[in-house]
Protein backbone atom coordinates (compact mmCIF):
# COMPACT_ATOMS: atom_id res chain seq x y z
CA UNK A 1 0.00 0.00 0.00
CA UNK A 2 1.41 3.73 -1.02
CA UNK A 3 2.63 5.20 2.12
CA UNK A 4 0.07 7.93 3.20
CA UNK A 5 1.96 11.50 4.96
CA UNK A 6 1.60 11.38 8.52
CA UNK A 7 0.20 14.98 8.20
CA UNK A 8 -2.95 13.79 6.56
CA UNK A 9 -6.01 13.53 8.99
CA UNK A 10 -8.07 11.13 6.73
CA UNK A 11 -6.84 8.43 5.01
CA UNK A 12 -9.43 7.17 3.14
CA UNK A 13 -12.68 8.95 2.09
CA UNK A 14 -15.71 9.03 0.83
CA UNK A 15 -16.88 11.58 -1.24
CA UNK A 16 -20.78 12.51 -1.55
CA UNK A 17 -21.10 14.74 -5.14
CA UNK A 18 -24.86 15.99 -5.83
CA UNK A 19 -25.99 15.85 -9.34
CA UNK A 20 -26.62 19.28 -9.83
CA UNK A 21 -23.39 20.08 -8.58
CA UNK A 22 -22.17 18.78 -12.28
CA UNK A 23 -24.82 20.63 -13.56
CA UNK A 24 -22.89 24.02 -12.66
CA UNK A 25 -25.14 27.22 -13.88
CA UNK A 26 -27.27 25.69 -16.20
CA UNK A 27 -29.00 23.42 -13.05
CA UNK A 28 -29.14 20.38 -15.96
CA UNK A 29 -27.51 18.14 -17.71
CA UNK A 30 -23.73 18.23 -17.57
CA UNK A 31 -21.17 21.16 -17.30
CA UNK A 32 -18.10 19.55 -18.50
CA UNK A 33 -16.43 22.27 -17.45
CA UNK A 34 -17.37 21.68 -13.65
CA UNK A 35 -16.68 17.99 -14.11
CA UNK A 36 -12.85 18.92 -15.58
CA UNK A 37 -12.55 21.26 -12.75
CA UNK A 38 -13.72 18.61 -10.02
CA UNK A 39 -11.43 16.01 -11.39
CA UNK A 40 -8.62 18.21 -11.12
CA UNK A 41 -9.63 18.44 -7.76
CA UNK A 42 -9.72 14.90 -6.77
CA UNK A 43 -6.48 14.64 -8.70
CA UNK A 44 -4.50 16.42 -6.18
CA UNK A 45 -5.77 14.23 -3.71
CA UNK A 46 -4.99 11.33 -5.63
CA UNK A 47 -1.49 12.86 -5.72
CA UNK A 48 -1.27 13.26 -2.08
CA UNK A 49 -1.89 9.11 -1.41
CA UNK A 50 -5.72 9.71 -0.52
CA UNK A 51 -7.63 6.72 -1.31
CA UNK A 52 -10.61 8.53 -2.59
CA UNK A 53 -14.25 6.86 -3.72
CA UNK A 54 -16.80 8.69 -4.98
CA UNK A 55 -20.97 8.48 -5.03
CA UNK A 56 -22.47 10.77 -7.42
CA UNK A 57 -26.45 11.91 -7.22
CA UNK A 58 -28.58 12.06 -10.46
CA UNK A 59 -30.62 14.91 -9.59
CA UNK A 60 -29.22 16.56 -12.49
CA UNK A 61 -30.40 14.22 -15.00
CA UNK A 62 -33.62 12.58 -13.15
CA UNK A 63 -34.48 12.59 -9.81
CA UNK A 64 -36.65 9.37 -8.45
CA UNK A 65 -38.88 11.86 -6.14
CA UNK A 66 -39.77 14.64 -8.25
CA UNK A 67 -40.77 11.71 -10.70
CA UNK A 68 -42.31 10.17 -8.29
CA UNK A 69 -44.79 13.63 -7.29
CA UNK A 70 -45.68 13.86 -11.20
CA UNK A 71 -47.27 10.53 -10.54
CA UNK A 72 -44.83 8.03 -11.59
CA UNK A 73 -44.38 5.00 -10.09
CA UNK A 74 -42.34 4.89 -6.84
CA UNK A 75 -39.82 1.99 -7.81
CA UNK A 76 -39.71 3.56 -12.10
CA UNK A 77 -38.77 6.37 -10.62
CA UNK A 78 -36.19 5.09 -8.49
CA UNK A 79 -34.84 2.91 -11.06
CA UNK A 80 -34.58 5.55 -13.32
CA UNK A 81 -32.84 8.11 -11.06
CA UNK A 82 -30.21 5.58 -10.24
CA UNK A 83 -29.05 4.97 -14.57
CA UNK A 84 -29.13 8.72 -14.03
CA UNK A 85 -25.97 8.53 -11.55
CA UNK A 86 -24.61 5.60 -13.38
CA UNK A 87 -24.27 8.49 -16.22
CA UNK A 88 -22.88 11.25 -14.60
CA UNK A 89 -20.29 8.42 -13.01
CA UNK A 90 -19.46 7.70 -16.38
CA UNK A 91 -18.77 11.50 -17.32
CA UNK A 92 -17.08 11.82 -14.15
CA UNK A 93 -14.68 8.43 -14.66
CA UNK A 94 -13.55 10.13 -18.21
CA UNK A 95 -12.61 13.47 -16.88
CA UNK A 96 -10.29 11.96 -14.04
CA UNK A 97 -8.64 9.67 -16.77
CA UNK A 98 -7.76 12.58 -19.02
CA UNK A 99 -6.32 13.97 -16.20
CA UNK A 100 -4.48 10.84 -15.66
CA UNK A 101 -6.05 9.13 -12.41
CA UNK A 102 -7.25 5.69 -12.84
CA UNK A 103 -10.44 5.06 -11.84
CA UNK A 104 -13.36 2.57 -11.93
CA UNK A 105 -16.62 2.64 -12.00
CA UNK A 106 -18.66 0.16 -9.74
CA UNK A 107 -22.66 -0.80 -10.04
CA UNK A 108 -24.70 -1.54 -7.54
CA UNK A 109 -26.95 -2.92 -11.07
CA UNK A 110 -24.50 -4.77 -13.13
CA UNK A 111 -24.04 -3.72 -16.20
CA UNK A 112 -20.74 -5.36 -17.31
CA UNK A 113 -20.30 -3.77 -20.63
CA UNK A 114 -19.69 -0.54 -19.15
CA UNK A 115 -19.10 -1.05 -15.35
CA UNK A 116 -17.64 -3.68 -12.61
CA UNK A 117 -20.44 -5.11 -10.50
CA UNK A 118 -19.82 -3.91 -6.98
CA UNK A 119 -17.90 -6.14 -4.77
CA UNK A 120 -16.01 -5.08 -1.67
CA UNK A 121 -12.95 -6.64 -1.65
CA UNK A 122 -12.26 -5.44 -4.96
CA UNK A 123 -12.95 -1.97 -4.82
CA UNK A 124 -10.82 -1.88 -1.57
CA UNK A 125 -8.31 -3.07 -3.64
CA UNK A 126 -8.08 -0.40 -6.40
CA UNK A 127 -8.11 1.76 -3.53
CA UNK A 128 -5.06 0.47 -2.22
CA UNK A 129 -3.47 0.79 -5.49
CA UNK A 130 -4.38 4.48 -5.79
CA UNK A 131 -7.53 4.48 -7.78
CA UNK A 132 -10.28 5.91 -7.42
CA UNK A 133 -13.95 4.01 -6.91
CA UNK A 134 -17.23 5.65 -8.33
CA UNK A 135 -20.17 3.69 -7.03
CA UNK A 136 -23.22 4.02 -9.26
CA UNK A 137 -26.93 3.08 -9.39
CA UNK A 138 -27.19 3.57 -5.36
CA UNK A 139 -27.99 0.51 -3.36
CA UNK A 140 -29.18 -1.22 -6.19
CA UNK A 141 -32.53 -1.25 -4.55
CA UNK A 142 -35.63 1.59 -4.70
CA UNK A 143 -36.74 4.06 -1.67
CA UNK A 144 -33.37 4.32 -0.75
CA UNK A 145 -31.66 8.02 -1.71
CA UNK A 146 -27.75 8.41 -2.86
CA UNK A 147 -26.80 9.98 0.50
CA UNK A 148 -27.71 6.44 1.77
CA UNK A 149 -25.80 4.45 -0.24
CA UNK A 150 -22.43 6.97 0.26
CA UNK A 151 -23.10 5.72 3.47
CA UNK A 152 -23.39 2.46 3.06
CA UNK A 153 -20.33 2.42 0.72
CA UNK A 154 -18.06 4.06 3.16
CA UNK A 155 -19.13 1.55 6.14
CA UNK A 156 -18.21 -1.43 3.91
CA UNK A 157 -14.91 0.22 2.63
CA UNK A 158 -13.43 1.45 5.93
CA UNK A 159 -13.25 4.91 4.91
CA UNK A 160 -12.55 7.55 7.92
CA UNK A 161 -14.88 10.04 6.67
CA UNK A 162 -17.97 10.79 4.51
CA UNK A 163 -17.46 14.33 2.79
CA UNK A 164 -20.41 15.79 1.87
CA UNK A 165 -19.56 18.86 -1.11
CA UNK A 166 -22.58 20.81 -1.53
CA UNK A 167 -23.59 24.70 -3.35
CA UNK A 168 -23.12 26.03 0.43
CA UNK A 169 -20.66 26.45 2.92
CA UNK A 170 -22.07 24.03 5.99
CA UNK A 171 -25.26 23.00 7.06
CA UNK A 172 -28.04 26.06 8.34
CA UNK A 173 -31.44 25.93 10.27
CA UNK A 174 -32.70 26.29 6.79
CA UNK A 175 -31.31 27.04 3.30
CA UNK A 176 -29.20 30.15 3.02
CA UNK A 177 -30.33 30.29 -0.39
CA UNK A 178 -34.18 30.97 0.57
CA UNK A 179 -34.09 32.26 4.29
CA UNK A 180 -32.34 35.18 5.64
CA UNK A 181 -30.68 35.43 8.63
CA UNK A 182 -30.32 31.48 9.33
CA UNK A 183 -27.55 30.04 11.94
CA UNK A 184 -25.18 28.29 10.65
CA UNK A 185 -23.46 25.36 12.38
CA UNK A 186 -19.64 24.23 13.23
CA UNK A 187 -20.38 21.41 15.02
CA UNK A 188 -23.08 19.01 15.30
CA UNK A 189 -23.95 15.95 17.07
CA UNK A 190 -26.26 12.80 14.98
CA UNK A 191 -28.88 13.01 17.22
CA UNK A 192 -29.18 16.93 17.08
CA UNK A 193 -29.59 16.49 12.99
CA UNK A 194 -32.10 14.12 13.35
CA UNK A 195 -34.08 15.97 16.47
CA UNK A 196 -33.95 19.31 14.37
CA UNK A 197 -34.80 17.43 10.94
CA UNK A 198 -31.55 19.28 9.44
CA UNK A 199 -31.57 19.10 5.88
CA UNK A 200 -27.98 17.21 6.11
CA UNK A 201 -28.81 13.52 4.94
CA UNK A 202 -31.78 11.91 5.59
CA UNK A 203 -32.56 10.10 8.58
CA UNK A 204 -31.53 6.84 7.55
CA UNK A 205 -27.95 8.06 6.22
CA UNK A 206 -27.36 10.24 9.58
CA UNK A 207 -28.20 6.68 11.67
CA UNK A 208 -25.84 4.45 9.80
CA UNK A 209 -23.29 7.31 10.68
CA UNK A 210 -24.39 7.17 14.48
CA UNK A 211 -24.14 3.29 14.80
CA UNK A 212 -20.86 3.53 13.14
CA UNK A 213 -19.16 6.50 14.49
CA UNK A 214 -18.70 7.70 10.91
CA UNK A 215 -17.94 11.28 11.15
CA UNK A 216 -19.38 13.89 7.96
CA UNK A 217 -18.40 16.77 6.83
CA UNK A 218 -20.44 19.17 4.90
CA UNK A 219 -18.45 21.83 3.07
CA UNK A 220 -18.86 24.15 -0.07
CA UNK A 221 -17.40 22.45 -3.17
CA UNK A 222 -16.95 25.74 -5.35
CA UNK A 223 -14.23 26.93 -3.42
CA UNK A 224 -11.14 25.73 -4.71
CA UNK A 225 -8.88 23.67 -2.43
CA UNK A 226 -12.03 23.02 0.45
CA UNK A 227 -11.78 19.08 -0.08
CA UNK A 228 -7.87 19.52 0.73
CA UNK A 229 -8.12 21.32 3.74
CA UNK A 230 -11.01 19.04 4.58
CA UNK A 231 -8.32 16.11 4.07
CA UNK A 232 -5.52 17.80 6.34
CA UNK A 233 -8.19 18.24 8.90
CA UNK A 234 -8.45 22.00 8.61
CA UNK A 235 -11.78 23.29 10.25
CA UNK A 236 -14.51 24.35 7.04
CA UNK A 237 -17.64 23.81 6.81
CA UNK A 238 -19.47 21.24 9.52
CA UNK A 239 -18.64 18.37 11.21
CA UNK A 240 -21.43 16.36 12.33
CA UNK A 241 -20.16 13.22 14.21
Amino acid sequence: MPQTPKRLKYRRILLKLSGEALAGNAKFGIDHKKIQWVAEQIKILNKQKVQVALVIGGGNICRGATAEALGMDRVAADHMGMLATVINSLAVQERLETVGVPTRVQTAIEMQKIAEPFIRRRAIRHLEKGRVVIFAAGTGSPYFSTDTAATLRAIEIGADVIFKATNVGGVYSADPRKVKNVKFFKELKYMEVIRRQLKVMDVTAITLCMENKLPLVVFDLNKTGNIQKAVFGQKIGTLVH
